[in-house]
């Protein structure tokens, strides 16, 4: 059996933190910014912890 490849869009797109739980960036942050206020871009620009029903899911992608 060969090994299992990770897969590079989800490589480049969770980090995956010292205790294992893994981060993501917000939705929303790309483009029509002149509406959305300083407060709620500030909050999209941190990053969050993925779900728990999306985290299997992505572990498997990470190789995990």
């Amino acid at each position: 059996m060969p090994k299992m490849k990770t897969d590079k869009g989800a490589k480049a797109r969770f980090k995956v933190t010292g205790t294992g739980k893994l981060r993501r960036r917000h939705a929303f942050t790309s483009h029509l910014l002149e509406k959305k206020s300083s407060r709620r871009m500030r909050h999209l620009h941190q990053d969050v912890e993925v779900s728990s029903g999306d985290a299997r899911r992505v572990k498997k992608l990470l190789g995990r």
